[in-house]
């Protein structure tokens, strides 16, 4: 059974922290729809270079502020170090110029903007106007944004032309006659007979007005950014440690973490090559993975049956897990699995709202056309984003509103911490005889070889290391890292050659995953060694758990004390 909470009373720690979320969420709408704070649903965020600089002066108010609270429990130790190693580097990043740069395939404002649509709900006909009221505020947003990516090229700093070539093509597809805003005003016009005249009017006129907005885009990147834009892929190591720190919370020795992304794909690779014999005796990895794409014991059709499998794994592994492996609070225990409204690719978590009415969910973004699914890859997946991965992680954390404050539970949110999580999840699952299964087991080793790949090769391309014999030496170009993820990799080349521009245009995020579960095993052998034979796995997943989502230095220290 889950144990009775017991209510810390706020400090003056928390007061600063709880100031900041108001801060942050009062000058970001998207920020705050994603987190489920009602009430900013109808804007946008300002993405002209005076909002960056709001959100950096925020930073530096709060850490001023932090400066004059005295810790009174270790809660409080671990926010102020938590706040300060997090806006330090929203400082740093800021300072250097590399927030009002940002222009990638996956994870921009070009791409935010939008995405932040699929959190609004549909039900009532305030939502719709809610939704409309949003729409008709992104060509403000977009021109916004481009002013500053202009400011920013002007001062030398623009991101690579690849990554502006793709975010041209993907105003294109979303504009398209079967894109995006086609489809979701032909989804909403379905609907009309529900809505009163006056929204449904209102919807037409922003889904409109968007769509108008986004072309404008294209072609503004197209003829005023594109030829700015650097041919290298390359951010350098100065800008990339500093990446780095802020995706991982931790400063790694980036020359030995780039050897041992090597060492660790090999092991990997020799793990593979095993587990395909098991499949089929006598094939390699490429004849197994084929004889389990065509095995019907894996094998989904359409995405009725996907969305139905994804929420019976999560539902099961919730009800093994519960007051065995992990002390899980009655909120928690649901999640939804959900099929995206977009065709990207993918499978992605967004936690509950504060109060739960809005559950965790999981969400899988299927490919036009796509309508058949092979578990045997995607089990591994469905641990990393629902259970025990994201939603355990995320969603605990939301519930512990006796013991954190609000900045701690929802906002403060590291790559390495939760992407690091989300593969040792994936490892326990192995390690508790989840993954068992041959075919299984291949499809975790598969994810593992992609992530470990990223390391070798994202550290590799940003920094200027040598490049592995096995695609010639030297030093890495655009085909030679093709072809090391190519080697290493095997989900179909659409969706690999779309990995690799996300990896050269966001340096540093794709190895907080395979960094990160290093670092969170390294702590679980830690604690282990100290605890000896009362150490207890429940336990220190509670203990872990309980910090939220600080940068990996800050939780190690929490959790070593």
């Amino acid at each position: 059974m889950t144990e009775t909470p017991v209510l810390r009373q706020p400090t003056a720690v928390d007061a600063v922290a709880e100031a900041h979320f108001d801060a942050v969420v009062a000058a970001s709408p998207i920020e705050a729809t994603y987190l489920g704070v009602p009430g900013h649903d109808d804007d946008l965020d300002d993405l002209s270079p005076d909002g960056y600089a709001h959100h950096a002066q925020l930073a530096r108010d709060t850490l001023a502020r932090l400066a004059a609270a005295q810790p009174v429990d270790d809660v409080d130790r671990v926010t102020v170090a938590a706040m300060r190693e997090r806006l330090g580097l929203a400082v740093e990043w800021h300072e250097a110029g590399y927030d009002r740069m940002q222009l990638n395939v996956l994870a921009s404002p070009l791409q935010g903007v939008r995405d932040v649509l699929d959190l609004m709900p549909t039900q009532t006909q305030e939502q719709w106007a809610t939704i409309a009221a949003r729409l008709t505020k992104v060509p403000r947003a977009l021109d916004q944004y481009l002013a500053t990516l202009g400011e920013s090229a002007d001062r030398g700093l623009v991101t690579p032309r690849r990554q502006v070539v793709e975010c041209v093509r993907q105003c294109a597809d979303l504009t398209a006659d079967d894109g995006f805003f086609a489809t979701f005003l032909a989804e909403a016009r379905a609907g009309e007979d529900d809505l009163e005249g006056a929204v449904a009017a209102d919807l037409r006129r922003g889904v409109e007005a968007a769509a108008r907005a986004y072309r404008d885009a294209g072609e503004r990147l197209r003829t005023e950014l594109l030829d700015r834009a650097p041919e290298s892929d390359a951010a350098g190591r100065e800008r990339y440690q500093l990446a780095s720190r802020q995706f991982l919370g931790a400063t790694v020795d980036l020359e030995e973490t780039y050897a041992w992304g090597q060492e660790e794909l090999a092991r990997i690779d020799a793990d593979m090559r095993a587990t395909a014999e098991r499949i089929l005796p006598g094939a390699g990895v490429k004849e197994a993975i084929a004889h389990l794409d065509h095995d019907p014991r894996y094998v989904l059709h359409g995405t009725d049956a996907l969305r139905a499998w994804m929420q019976g794994k999560a539902d099961e592994v919730i009800a093994d897990f519960a007051d065995t492996h992990f002390d899980i609070p009655d909120p928690v225990r649901t999640i939804e699995a959900r099929i995206a409204p977009t065709q990207t690719g993918g499978i992605y978590y967004t936690g509950p709202s504060d109060d739960f009415a809005r559950p965790g969910r999981m969400w899988w973004s299927v490919p036009k056309g796509v309508t058949e699914f092979g578990t045997w890859r995607e089990l591994t997946t469905v641990y990393h984003e629902g259970v025990p991965g994201h939603h355990l992680q995320i969603a605990q954390t939301i519930h512990r509103r006796e013991l954190l404050n609000r900045w701690r539970r929802m906002m403060c949110w590291t790559s390495g911490h939760g992407e690091g999580w989300a593969l040792y999840a994936e490892r326990l699952m192995a390690e508790l005889g989840y993954m068992d299964d041959p075919g299984n087991y291949l499809g975790l080793l598969d994810g593992q070889s992609l992530r470990a790949a990223r390391v070798v090769l994202d550290i590799g391309v940003h920094c200027g290391f040598e490049a592995p014999a096995e695609v010639g030496g030297g030093a890495w170009d655009y085909d030679k890292a093709w072809a090391f993820l190519d080697a290493h990799a095997n989900q179909g080349e659409e969706m690999l050659r779309f990995e690799l521009n996300r990896y050269l245009g966001w340096p540093g995020q794709a190895p907080s995953y395979k960094i990160g579960e290093r670092l969170w095993m390294q702590l679980r052998d830690e604690v282990a060694r100290r605890e000896g034979d009362a150490f207890s796995l429940k336990d220190f997943h509670r203990r872990a758990l309980d910090v939220g989502s600080v940068g990996l230095d800050v939780l190690r220290e929490a959790v070593l004390g």
